[in-house]
């Protein structure tokens, strides 16, 4: 793992334990003001001396409880040393403060990972990605902690999109490849939580997923994914992650893998819908109705499953079970454009000219706010403008 730099500059750090010389000797806080506890709190922190910086800190703040900017530098202070439970009740105040602050509710999401509130953690570190965080490295500290978190919570495919970034930036650190490896392997671990005898597994996954998170598939992913299912032949997803890198370019080899998943997993309904989808792409539809019906008895809240049964339906003639099982997709997934574009052809195939005109002006907007999302996306890494240090985290 790769453990990033503080969050402030390192000389607070190497300073930390020098005591106040004479010379800077003061008299008694309390005949001190506001605004004089303020400044020997900032002299403090710029000459390395922390446990001074806090001391002046919580006095002021004692004075003056709605000092935001107290409050942000005791949290940052806090941070460097490790102290999280205090620190996340610092950012806590500047977040009530600056509800818009996404670098505010990034250090709060850290501080509560790290306190092992995952939770609350995956909650204020998804608003403060969708609200933008200035600084490049904790933006990269807060994407890597979201996708191993959504991981956690069985949510792969959204781990993977998270990762991608990194991938695409050339980010291969170990704590990445893990993340991809529990991401193509569908396995409900943080990577401090793979058990040992499976810690090379999902390393070997991992680089292969890093590969085709790039978007091309390459030589060394191939060969990573070779190795993997030569290695691993009964490892539950392993043909599923391998299939997944050969569909785009190598159908019919994807197929055999799914198939080999199948064979292994009958009810993996990932694959059933993988082939599914394939044989629709392909014009097989009376092929694909078994399969996709399969899969939405397995997975009936997947509306994945739903648009592959809906659309099987629907071109082998069962037009009004066809709508039914896209209305019900909608209702799982109302924000997802392919339900909505596979829902109008279903109206429009059943006459229903006015719901279908709706459908497809509802598919137009969405599919409008989805490429204007993947348009500008957010950096996970960099150095900030600023200069400043990244916090202490590993990924």
């Amino acid at each position: 793992m790769v453990f990033l730099a503080p969050l402030l500059a390192s000389p607070l750090i190497l300073a930390a334990a020098a005591p106040p010389s004479a010379a800077t000797a003061s008299p008694a806080p309390a005949a001190l003001s506001f605004e004089q506890l303020a400044s020997r709190a900032e002299k403090a922190r710029e000459a390395g001396r922390t446990e001074e910086a806090i001391r002046y800190l919580r006095l002021g703040l004692a004075r003056k409880p709605s000092w935001a900017e107290g409050w942000w530098s005791l949290g940052t202070v806090l941070y460097d040393l490790g102290g999280y439970a205090e620190a996340r009740d610092a950012f806590r105040r500047v977040a009530a403060a600056q509800p818009e602050n996404g670098l505010v509710l990034a250090l709060k999401g850290l501080c509560e990972f790290q306190l092992g509130g995952h939770e609350r953690a995956l909650d204020d570190l998804q608003r403060a990605r969708t609200l933008g965080i200035s600084r490049p490295e904790v933006m990269a500290a807060a994407s890597y902690d979201v996708a191993i978190l959504l991981n956690r919570y069985e949510r792969y495919e959204a781990a993977f999109d998270v990762l991608r970034d990194f991938a695409l930036q050339g980010k291969d650190s170990l704590g990445v490849i893990e993340a991809l490896g529990l991401s193509l392997l569908r396995l409900p671990y943080l990577p401090s939580e793979i058990p040992a005898d499976k810690r090379e597994l999902v390393v070997m996954a991992g680089r292969g997923g890093f590969q085709m998170a790039k978007g091309r598939r390459s030589e060394a992913g191939r060969l990573a994914f070779e190795e993997l299912a030569m290695r691993y032949p009964t490892e539950a997803n392993v043909h599923y992650a391998y299939g997944t890198f050969l569909l785009p370019d190598e159908p019919d080899r994807a197929l055999e893998e799914f198939r080999r998943e199948l064979r292994r997993s009958p009810n993996h309904y990932l694959a059933l819908l993988q082939i599914a989808f394939e044989q629709i792409k392909r014009g097989e539809y009376a092929e694909a109705l078994p399969n996709a019906e399969k899969a939405a008895a397995l997975a009936p809240t997947l509306h994945a499953a739903r648009n592959a049964l809906g659309r099987a339906l629907l071109e082998t003639g069962q037009v009004e079970r066809a709508v039914a099982e896209l209305e019900a997709g909608i209702r799982l997934a109302p924000a997802s454009p392919e339900m909505r574009f596979a829902l109008a052809r279903a109206y429009q195939r059943a006459g229903r000219a006015d719901d279908a005109a709706r459908e497809r002006a509802e598919f137009l907007r969405l599919d409008r706010e989805a490429r204007s999302a993947r348009a500008g996306p957010q950096s996970v890494g960099g150095k900030s403008a600023d200069g400043a240090s990244p916090p202490p985290h590993q990924y």
